[in-house]
């Protein structure tokens, strides 16, 4: 059997980084067959310029919204984002195939393996049938009016299963609820009944008015809600932090991806991690700086997250949200002035973590003999990435 031996200035293993002293040996299609050291490597070793790593997993992405590239105002706050969104002009299918299949290749080449995306139609599937990347599907449940639960989620089980159908991938498919603010009471029920022990996500905390909302009542989400017609919340408010509100939906073993987390307080993290430890959940917060940046012009309380060892991965969003999708730029944007963040814990939420939260853990996400992971070199300024294999 023939192999390929890569070296490089560091070479993280998805666990820890080593020197330029170790050498990573994988067969030709990318089956990792060991890391030695350069004295037992031999000949015929590629020297790169970076940091190799395993292939990047992408948390959370809409590929479906390739098409918005570049045409959604940055700056807005959520409501005004949401509200451009909404008002997008449809393109013609074919333009959306073709802005997906950029957007996947983009992805591909830039070294991400896994996406776990978003989906609330079905015609991505063209274009993941024929992806490299893998894909965990997250079947994005919104209805704001109790009544009509039960004849919406059928809607969204039918899509769920057509997804796992095409894909071969039952396992990675779910039901996920939008978020705390389109989704009723009865539908988060059905969704947490038809969850069990799965991996799931929902987007949280992405605008200050979203806590406003469910604690008073009031603010710009009120404003919003009005200005589409609806005189009712889908939940009325609580008195309690967004998080604080829908969290408690939630008992049926599920993994909880928690999105964007950009207005999250630090009473809010403790709530979280207390109430999944007392209700079997697990909590993983997905960070995704670049859309908060797009969004909102601010990022997450990284901080936070790290003095109370959350689980953190990373997600790129989509094209409306961001001006490129690489995990590579959010690496970057992490580490810019924020010297409390250790390059080899970022360096693992964008690989091991984000595997084990899409379930791929053994198959992706780190350099272990067996593993067919794909290999990336990072640039030393952390600017962009390469696929190498």
């Amino acid at each position: 059997m023939a192999y390929c031996k890569f070296r490089a200035d560091q070479l993280f293993t998805g666990y820890t980084l080593l020197n330029e002293n170790h050498v990573l040996i994988t067969s030709e299609n990318g089956i990792v067959a060991d890391i030695v050291t350069l004295e037992n490597a031999g000949e015929d070793i590629q020297q790169l310029p970076g940091i190799l790593t395993p292939g990047f997993i992408n948390c959370h992405c809409h590929l479906e919204l390739s098409h918005m590239r570049g045409n959604i105002p940055t700056g807005t706050g959520l409501t005004g984002f949401i509200a451009a969104v909404m008002k997008y002009p449809q393109p013609a299918q074919d333009f959306k195939n073709a802005q997906m299949r950029l957007a996947d290749e983009e992805m591909y080449n830039s070294g991400i393996a896994a996406v776990g995306d978003i989906s609330n139609q079905l015609y991505s599937l063209s274009q993941k049938t024929k992806s490299k990347i893998r894909w965990y599907n997250f079947i994005e449940v919104t209805n704001p009016d109790d009544e009509k639960a039960e004849s919406r989620l059928a809607v969204f089980k039918a899509m769920a299963d057509e997804f796992s159908a095409k894909l071969h991938s039952p396992a990675n498919t779910a039901l996920s609820p939008h978020a705390i603010y389109s989704v009723s009471p009865q539908t988060f029920k059905l969704i947490n009944q038809s969850t069990q022990n799965q991996t799931i996500t929902i987007h949280n905390q992405e605008c200050a008015d979203e806590d406003e909302l469910f604690k008073n009542g009031t603010g710009k989400f009120s404003r919003f809600y009005q200005s589409i017609g609806r005189k009712t919340l889908p939940i009325p408010p609580s008195g309690k932090s967004s998080i604080q509100t829908w969290l408690p939906y939630f008992n049926n073993g599920q993994t909880i991806i928690s999105v964007h987390n950009t207005y999250i307080a630090e009473e809010d993290i403790v709530f979280a991690k207390n109430y999944a430890a007392a209700n079997g959940l697990e909590i993983i917060f997905c960070l995704c700086p670049n859309a908060n940046i797009y969004i909102e012009n601010t990022l997450p309380p990284i901080d936070l997250f790290i003095k109370h060892n959350c689980n953190i991965v990373l997600g790129t969003d989509s094209y409306g949200s961001n001006w490129q999708l690489s995990i590579a730029k959010e690496i970057s944007v992490l580490q810019q002035g924020n010297v409390y963040i250790n390059l080899v814990d970022v360096l693992k939420w964008a690989t091991f973590n984000g595997a084990k939260a899409l379930n791929l853990q053994y198959e992706l996400g780190s350099f272990e003999k067996g593993k067919q992971p794909g290999v990336v070199l990072l640039q030393k300024d952390l600017g962009g990435s390469e696929r190498i294999l």
